[in-house]
C-alpha cells in the first residue's frame, strides 16, 4: 500500500494545505529495498476490541467498512469472507491516526472512501487527519486537520461525523469534537470552518469518572431526497440542526425532543430515525429513546421498542439500521442494558411494533471460542446489507456479529449469528512470552485476559480460569524451566482474589496466588526466577518489589525503589532480579530482597535517559548482559556492575527488543527490534549480537505502535510482536521463490 499525495485544484481562501510538515516527512522517506522480505500474519484471536462503526457500500455488493477505536479501518472482502486492514501503513510516529472517528463514502462514486483519523484529543498527541482514497482504501492521501479527534474517546460509537453530499460528491461536511463544523468543496483536499454553525458544538462534552472529554458533533446526515442536511450536537438541550443550502447556514429543527443526546440519524424513506442516550457512550448510558422524524410535517414520534416506564429507563439506545430497499424495516439495539444483556429489536412497520431478536437467536462460537464467555454489549452500530436484507451486522465491545437469515424471524423461525471477524484483529496485548516448551505463544491481553496459542492460526479459548482477569497486564516465564509462568491482571468484583496467578504446565492451567503483598493496587509487573521457584511482584503504585517462594502464602520485600515500574528476572541465575523505571535500573543478587542501582558508564547512560518507555531487556543466553532499550536514545548494552559494553550506533530509537533462536552457525540469540535504524522506522533483525541490523518489514506493514517484541526460541527467523490495536503478529522470512527483486 502506498501513499499518493494529490495536487488537484487551488486552495480556497483561509483553507488548509494538504500536508503538514511531519506528514510530508513521512511521505518523503526514500523508498528502499526491504533487507529481508518477511510475511506477516495475525496470531488469530478474532475481533477483541470495540468496532465503533459499520458502513455498507450502497452501490457495490459485498463491500462494507468497519472502523475501530484503536485498530484502524477495514474493508469487507466478500469473495474471501475476510476483513482487509486498510491502515497498516501507519507507523509508530503517527499511531494517533489508528483511531478512526468517522467513515464516509461518496454515494455518487463509492470508490471514494474517507476516514477521519485521530485517536485522542488530549494535548501532546497531535491533530487529526482526513484519509482520502479513490480506490476503496488501497491507497490514501493524508489531509491534516487543525484540530484533534477522539476515535478512542467518549462518543466514539456515535456517527457518522463525516458525510458526503449525495448531490455533489465534491462537498463534504465534518463534525469535529471541539472545533465546530467544517466543510470541503474539493473532495476533502481543503477544509474551512462553517462559521454559521452553532457555537455550542465546540463546548459539548461528556464525563465518565474523572474524565471529561469533548464530544461535539455526533453526526452529519444528508437528506438524499432533498437539498437538506442535518447535524446533531451531543447535548441534552436543542441538538439537531438543519441546513437547506449545502451546509452554509443552519437553524434548529422545530419540535425536537430535549433531555437526551442524539447519537445517530438515518434516512428512513422520506422520514428519518434517530437514537438518543442521556450520555454519548460507550462507558455509560442510563436513558434513551428511538425517535422518528418527518420533515414534511415537522412531527417527532417516539418509536422506542421498550416502553419507557420509568425515568431514567436504565439503559439507552445504540443505533437503528434501516433496510433502504424497504425503509419500514428497522433493526434497533439497546445500549448498557446489562441486565441480563443488551438486546436487538426488529420492526417491519416503521417502528409501530417490534420483535426482540435475541430471544429467537442462536450464536455460533466455533470460529472464536472465547466469545462464549461474552454477551453482546456496546452495540453502537447496526447495519443491514443493501443487497441482502438477511445479512445484518451489529458491533460489540469485542467484535462483529452477523446473521444471514434475519427474515426467518418473520416466519416464526430462529435467527443464527456468526462472529464475522476473520481478518479483523483489534486486541491490545500487554505481554508476550514464547516458551521453549509447550505452546509457541502465551499472551497477556487488555480486556480479554490472555491466550495460549498452540496453533497461531486458530482462535483458542481464553486462558483457563479461575482466575479470569478483566485485563491481564504482564506475563513472564522461568528462564530455565519454561513450563512455569506467572501473570498479573485486574479483576472486577472479586476483592478476595489475588491479582497474580501461576501456571506450572505451560499455561494450560492457572491458580491465583494465595495472597497479595498488601501494598499497591494489584496487577502491575511480575517476574519468575530462572528456576521457577520464586515469584517477584511489583504491584501497581507499590514502592517495593515483593517476593514469594510459596505462591503467595508468605511475602518478603527489601529496599524501597522510588520510580520503579517493572521487575525482571535473570534468565540463567535464579537469585538475580532487576527493576527499572525512567532513568533508573537496579539489580538484586539475593533473590529480590535488596537492590542496588546499576552504576558505572552503563548506569550513567541509563540515568541520562528519562523517557517514560525506556526499559531493560535481559539477554536469554548470558547471565551478565543487560540492554537498555530507549525510544529516545536507541540501544546500549552493559552488565549489572555498570560496565558499558557497546552501543550499536545505527539504532537511533528502540521501542522494544526481544530474542529468538540463533541463526544456523551463530553463537548468540537472534535479536529483533522495533524502532529506527538511522531515520528509517521499522522492524529489524540482527544475527550478530547487534553489530548489524536488517529491516524485515516495509512501509506498507508498520502496524502503528509496536511493542513486546520477542523471537521464537525454537524457530529461527520467527518473531512475534504486539500492537496498540491490531492484535498480535508473527513474521517469518518469505520463501526465496516468493521474493520480489
Amino acid at each position: 500500500m502506498s501513499l499518493l499525495p494529490s495536487s488537484t485544484g487551488g486552495a480556497p481562501e483561509n483553507a488548509l494545505p494538504v500536508f503538514s510538515a511531519a506528514l510530508l516527512m513521512l511521505l518523503s522517506v526514500a523508498v528502499h529495498a526491504t533487507d529481508i522480505p518477511y510475511e506477516w500474519t495475525n496470531v488469530r484471536i478474532g475481533g477483541g476490541g470495540f468496532v465503533s462503526g459499520l458502513v455498507f457500500d450502497p452501490t457495490t455488493e459485498g463491500v462494507a467498512y468497519a472502523r475501530t477505536d484503536v485498530g484502524g479501518a477495514y474493508r469487507w472482502n466478500a469473495s474471501s469472507s475476510r476483513w482487509i486492514a486498510l491502515t497498516d501503513w501507519v507507523d509508530a510516529d503517527h499511531a494517533n491516526l489508528m483511531g478512526i472517528d468517522a467513515v464516509a463514502l461518496d454515494p455518487s462514486d463509492t470508490r471514494r472512501l474517507y476516514l477521519v483519523a485521530g485517536t485522542y484529543t488530549r494535548p501532546g498527541v497531535g491533530n487529526a487527519a482526513v484519509l482520502r482514497s479513490a480506490d476503496r482504501g488501497d491507497h490514501f492521501d493524508i489531509v491534516p486537520l487543525p484540530f484533534p479527534m477522539g476515535g478512542n474517546e467518549l462518543g466514539r460509537g456515535n456517527g457518522e461525523r463525516l458525510a458526503v453530499d449525495p448531490h455533489d460528491g465534491a462537498v463534504l461536511l465534518l463534525g469535529s469534537r471541539n472545533a465546530g463544523l467544517w466543510r470541503s468543496a474539493d473532495h476533502g483536499e481543503h477544509w474551512a470552518e462553517v462559521a454559521a454553525f452553532p457555537a455550542q458544538a465546540k463546548t459539548a462534552t461528556a464525563t465518565s469518572g474523572a474524565r471529561t472529554q469533548p464530544v461535539g458533533i455526533a453526526f452529519v446526515t444528508f437528506d438524499p431526497s432533498s437539498r437538506a442536511v442535518y447535524a446533531g450536537i451531543s447535548t441534552r438541550d436543542t441538538s439537531v440542526f438543519r441546513s437547506d443550502d449545502g451546509g452554509r447556514t443552519w437553524a434548529a429543527v422545530p419540535g425536537q425532543p430535549t433531555g437526551l443526546r442524539p447519537t445517530h440519524m438515518h434516512p428512513m424513506g422520506k422520514r428519518f430515525v434517530l437514537t438518543y442516550g442521556d450520555e454519548p457512550g460507550p462507558d455509560q448510558m442510563h436513558d434513551g429513546a428511538v425517535i422518528a422524524f418527518d420533515p414534511a410535517t415537522s412531527r417527532w414520534t417516539d418509536i422506542t421498542p421498550l416502553a419507557r416506564t420509568q425515568s431514567p429507563s436504565g439503559h439507552g439506545w445504540g443505533d437503528v439500521a434501516v433496510d433502504q430497499a424497504h425503509p419500514d424495516v428497522l433493526v434497533a439495539s439497546t445500549f448498557a442494558h446489562y441486565t441480563p444483556r443488551d438486546l436487538l429489536f426488529r420492526s417491519t412497520d416503521g417502528g409501530a411494533h417490534w420483535t426482540e431478536v435475541f430471544a429467537h437467536s442462536a450464536f455460533d462460537h466455533q470460529d472464536a471460542r472465547w466469545t462464549v464467555d461474552h454477551t453482546p454489549h456496546w452495540m453502537a452500530s447496526v447495519a443491514v446489507d443493501p443487497f441482502d436484507p438477511d445479512h445484518v451486522l451489529f458491533v460489540t465491545g469485542y467484535g462483529i456479529w452477523a446473521s444471514r437469515d434475519m427474515r426467518a424471524l418473520d416466519r416464526g423461525l430462529g435467527v443464527h449469528w456468526w462472529f464475522q471477524d476473520h481478518g479483523l484483529e483489534e486486541t491490545v496485548p500487554l505481554g508476550l512470552v514464547s516458551p521453549a516448551d509447550g505452546a509457541h505463544l502465551v499472551s497477556a491481553v487488555g480486556d480479554l485476559d490472555g491466550f495460549r496459542h498452540d496453533d497461531l492460526d486458530t482462535a483458542p479459548p481464553q486462558l483457563a480460569g479461575p482466575p479470569r482477569y478483566q485485563n491481564a497486564e504482564d506475563i513472564d516465564v522461568a528462564g530455565q524451566l519454561q513450563t512455569v509462568m506467572v501473570r498479573s491482571g485486574r479483576i472486577r468484583g472479586k476483592a478476595n482474589v489475588a491479582r497474580a496467578a501461576v501456571s506450572r504446565d505451560g499455561g494450560v492451567t492457572w491458580r491465583a496466588l494465595v495472597n497479595e503483598p498488601g501494598e499497591g493496587e494489584g496487577a502491575g509487573s511480575v517476574a519468575m526466577s530462572a528456576d521457577g521457584k520464586r515469584i517477584a511482584w511489583l504491584p501497581l503504585h507499590a514502592r517495593h518489589v515483593f517476593v514469594t517462594d510459596d505462591e503467595g502464602k508468605h511475602w518478603q520485600h527489601g529496599d524501597e525503589l522510588p520510580g520503579a515500574s517493572h521487575v525482571l528476572a535473570n534468565r540463567i541465575s535464579a537469585n538475580v532480579f532487576y527493576a527499572d523505571g525512567p532513568g533508573h535500573a537496579w539489580v538484586s543478587t539475593d533473590g529480590g530482597l535488596t537492590f542496588a542501582p546499576v552504576g558505572g558508564s552503563f548506569g550513567a547512560r541509563i540515568a541520562a535517559d528519562q523517557h517514560p518507555r525506556a526499559h531493560l531487556a535481559v539477554a536469554p543466553d548470558r547471565s551478565d548482559e543487560l540492554w537498555w532499550v530507549s525510544p529516545a536514545k536507541g540501544l546500549a548494552v552493559g552488565d549489572a556492575t555498570g560496565q558499558r559494553l557497546d552501543v550499536p550506533a545505527d539504532i537511533t530509537a528502540a521501542d522494544s527488543m526481544g530474542f529468538g533462536r540463533a541463526a544456523p552457525g551463530a553463537e548468540r540469540a537472534t535479536m529483533y527490534l522495533a524502532g529506527k535504524r538511522g531515520s528509517v522506522r521499522g522492524l529489524f533483525r540482527s544475527t550478530d549480537h547487534g553489530a548489524h541490523w536488517q529491516r524485515i518489514n516495509d512501509d506498507a506493514h508498520q502496524f502503528g505502535a509496536v511493542g513486546h517484541v520477542t523471537g521464537d526460541p525454537r524457530i529461527f527467523g520467527r518473531v512475534y510482536f504486539a500492537t496498540g490495536g491490531r492484535g498480535i503478529f508473527y513474521g517469518e522470512p518469505k520463501p526465496i521463490t516468493d521474493r520480489s527483486p
